[in-house]
This record gives structure tokens, sequence and C-alpha cells, in this order.
């Protein structure tokens, strides 16, 4: 790799030796290995199916669809990131070797592959129902938001978290209509999934920024760190864990109380994801790599099983002891 400065800036570019476009690159782009985020799927899928009924014939059949249909809007918005970020992407000592700075990709060849993988994910979504294919230009019409001039979301601080992490709300509806489209699920349960995306977002932020260790050149990769400082981020994961938990206590004690039994294993999962986001060359950066973390493994399906278990099973006995027990004056009899 050839380290180069820029004429006008002493800013450090990093250069590959020159290549030319394959297959494989634009393979690469479409980004396939991170389609696993899209597990976040799941929990809405899963919560349908607590309130609402279903037949499991059907059911497998428009999971699979589903999934498949989210997995190729996914790439579709993963296409374009590469390719719009291309440029920005020379800054950063990892990132300058992803396909489109190194030369591995026909630009015009990856606005046509942008736009096909849309359309194949949009028909599949057509396949579910309506409402799902809906949620599904929704997503992608975010990856345009966040990623096209002159919106890109991603250049502007704060909104660049929650532009990107809005996809997280957007996959639980997806997964809600996989099962349902007579109901919608709570604001509540909605607003608590974004707030987690935007805290796990502002942690990778947080890595990012550290990682770089030079303002300035931090700036060159992605704009909106010309505002961000360490501590800022730290603040805003602190809020965004706090909005997260608050809406998750409002579903629970509204809808399900018996998942407030998972809430010590919900934080021991933040707590264990933010420890990983504070060390060099974290995991938080990559999030698709996580797996490798295996206390965060292991919480993580601990905690699943206990939230599936906890919808399915009633404790009469947590609702006595969380009923109300005070009484208003003027309402004694």
């Amino acid at each position: 790799m050839i380290e180069s400065a820029s004429s006008s800036r002493n800013h450090i570019t990093y250069q590959l030796p020159a290549t030319h476009p394959t297959v494989l690159g634009h393979l690469k782009i479409a980004r396939v290995d991170h389609w696993v985020k899209n597990v976040f799927v799941l929990p809405g899928i899963v919560a349908a199916m607590t309130f609402e009924t279903w037949t499991f014939g059907s059911l497998c059949w428009c999971i699979v669809i589903g999934m498949l249909s989210v997995c190729l809007i996914a790439s579709s918005n993963y296409t374009i990131n590469e390719v719009l970020d291309g440029p920005y992407d020379r800054f950063h000592p990892i990132k300058c070797r992803r396909p489109v700075p190194a030369g591995n990709v026909s630009i015009p060849l990856a606005y046509v592959q942008w736009i096909l993988l849309m359309a194949a994910g949009l028909a599949l979504g057509a396949l579910v129902s309506v409402p799902f294919a809906i949620t599904m230009f929704a997503l992608w019409l975010m990856g345009c938001f966040y990623n096209i001039p002159p919106l890109r979301s991603k250049d502007k601080p704060y909104l660049d978290v929650l532009s990107e992490a809005v996809n997280n709300p957007l996959r639980l509806l997806a997964g809600w209509f996989i099962v349902s489209i007579a109901t919608l699920p709570s604001a509540s349960l909605v607003l608590s999934y974004w707030m987690i995306g935007c805290y796990f977002m502002a942690i990778k932020r947080y890595a990012e920024y550290r990682d770089i260790g030079d303002a300035e050149r931090a700036t060159m990769y992605r704009r909106s760190f010309g505002y961000y400082s360490l501590d800022r981020l730290l603040v805003c994961i602190m809020f965004y864990g706090s909005a997260a938990m608050l809406f998750f206590g409002a579903f629970t004690i509204r809808y399900r109380l018996e998942l407030i039994l998972a809430y010590p294993l919900v934080a021991i999962v933040m707590a264990i994801y933010l420890s990983i986001g504070l060390k060099p060359n974290s995991a938080a950066q990559a999030p698709e790599k996580l797996y490798k973390e295996r206390p965060l493994m292991v919480c993580v399906v601990a905690c699943a099983i206990v939230i599936v278990l906890l919808l399915l099973v009633d404790i009469p006995l947590l609702h006595r002891l969380f009923a109300p027990t005070m009484t208003i004056a003027g309402n004694v009899p």
C-alpha cells in the first residue's frame, strides 16, 4: 500500500496498486457477508407471532421470501454506499482496501447493480404482502437519504446515526408484516428498537473516531466527525441507551409485564457491547464480525431465549407484585 499526501492539504490518502473491475469486486460491494445484520428482522416475526394468529406452512414461505427480499434491498443500499463512499474511503487506513477505492468496480455497472437489486427485492417483497413491500421500499429510500447528495444524512452530525439506525425499526416492521398485515406493532416497541440501533451505531462512531486518532483526517473520512468529539459521542451513547430502555419499559408495562425479568440480561448485553466499543481496533466498527466476540454472543443468545419464553409464559405473581398500591386522595370511598 502506498501513502500519498494531497497536493493542497497535508491529509494522508491510502492508495493500492492500480487494478481493474472484476466480478468479485461487484459481489463484494453487495456485502453478502453483512446479511447477518438482518437478524434484526426476527424479533418482529417473534413479536407478531405472539400477538397474532398464523399458520405454519404459509408463514415458513413468507419468512424465506421476506428474508431474501430484505437481504437484496440491503445489498442495493450497500452498493450505493460503496460507490459514493469510495472517494472518502481513501482516507481510512483499512477501508481504502474496499473494491471501489481499490479500482475493482466499474462505477456505471455498479449503478445498474444498485437498481437491479432494488427491483428484485421489491418484486419478492410484493409476494409477501403490500405492507411488507412498502416497508422494503422505505428501507431502500432510507439508503438513498443516507448516501446520496445533496441530502446525504451520513455527513450530518446526529442525523447520521438517527437516519442509519432507522433501518432497525424498518426491519422490525418487516418481520411483523411477514406474519400479520392486520395490525401494527406498538409505537413504544418501534421507538425502543430505533433507539437501541442508535446506541449500537453511536458506539461504532466512537470506535471509528478514536482509532483514526486524528480529528482532521477523521473529518476527511466522515464529514460528521468534524463536529463530533469523543466526549460528545459518549454522551450520545448514554442518551440512546437510556431512551431505548425507557421505551422498552413503556412497552413492557403496557403489553407484557413478564419481559421485565429479561432486563438484567438486556443490560448485560448493552454493557458488553459498550466494553467492546471501548477496545482498540474494536469489532464494533464491523458489526458483521461480532460473532467472534464469544461473551457477547452467549449473552445475546441467552437474552433472546429468555425473551421468547417470557413472551409465551404468563407469570401472574408478577402482575400482583407490580399492581398499583397507592390510593389517590379523593378516590377513597
